[in-house]
């Protein structure tokens, strides 16, 4: 039996710093759940090391809680955690499966067992997301069959704890009552992680990498217009984050091709092809305070 370890070389071997750096990269901001997902990676390597040395230890609990508004990357950190996961032996896949109420309720007697363990059937080996997951609990109405899918997730969630992780993610203030109705299950939920709202320079920052990701680029003024649609949008319904930048990008590159297109008997350059100009952004409802497209949606998802 060895007598030491070197955590050094078994975190450069698990190809886990790889994971965590290509989360920075994604993901702009959200220092305190980086850092929650780091010590978690820390807690894992550690408790390898202690089996190397046939030091007693618990299997630690891998299910997780995540909270937060739309949008604040809560499903691309399912999707890394369960990357490290694998990559520390603790999943033997390391893929993630989303699933929402409908996914795991059924509608008639003996319909929602086979859905839910179907779900956990198909994120064998890697992790079930289960996205606005209080959705899954309404007291209010006695012949509901969510009471069911929770129970046999509790079932699953302990049976199979080496073959499957849940991470379950909504806002918040709803994540916590569902917890408060059901004390099984928040005791198996062993790591919560709340996730920020970006700040006005985050999102801003956001746009630039997606931007860039497309080959695109504000003009000076484009880019003075859209901090100020940042402010506006923030202060109206359905904001959803990240995503609320993307549509927000998406809609720009619209006006922008239709404004090119209207010049079609033109030469283009480079410059033309790539610019998004102010007008593109101005255009926007959002500056007459009103929601536009898709993020004018209550059921806008949350991760």
């Amino acid at each position: 039996m060895p007598s030491s370890v070197d955590l050094a070389s078994a975190y450069a071997d698990s190809g886990v710093a790889e994971v965590l750096d290509q989360l920075d990269r994604e993901l702009i901001g959200l220092a305190p759940v980086k850092t929650r997902i780091r010590e978690i990676a820390a807690l894992l390597l550690v408790d390898q090391a202690r089996q190397q040395l046939e030091l007693p230890s618990t299997a630690p609990s891998l299910h997780m809680s995540f909270t937060g508004h739309p949008g604040t990357g809560k499903t691309t950190v399912a999707q890394r955690m369960s990357q490290i996961l694998h990559r520390l032996g603790y999943l033997r896949k390391g893929h993630v499966v989303t699933a929402t109420r409908d996914d795991l309720v059924g509608q008639y007697v003996g319909h929602t067992a086979p859905k839910t363990k179907e779900m956990l059937k198909r994120a064998q080996g890697g992790v079930l997301f289960i996205d606005e997951a209080y959705y899954l609990y309404k007291p209010d109405n006695e012949r509901d069959f969510g009471a069911e899918a929770i129970e046999i997730l509790l079932q699953e969630m302990e049976t199979r704890r080496s073959d499957v992780v849940v991470i379950f993610a909504g806002y918040k203030d709803r994540m916590e009552m569902f917890y408060n109705s059901n004390p099984g299950l928040s005791s198996r939920v062993a790591h919560h992680l709340d996730f920020p709202d970006y700040s006005d320079s985050e999102l801003m920052a956001i746009a630039g990498l997606l931007l860039k990701a497309q080959h695109y680029q504000f003009s000076p003024e484009a880019n003075e217009a859209f901090t100020t649609y940042i402010t506006l949008r923030r202060e109206l319904p359905f904001f959803a984050n990240a995503r609320s930048i993307r549509n927000a990008i998406d809609r720009a590159r619209l006006r922008q091709a239709n404004r090119l297109f209207a010049r079609m008997d033109e030469v283009l350059t480079r410059e033309d092809l790539i610019t998004i100009e102010a007008a593109d952004i101005r255009a926007s409802r959002v500056f007459d305070g009103q929601v536009e497209g898709h993020d004018h949606h209550p059921l806008v998802r949350t991760g």
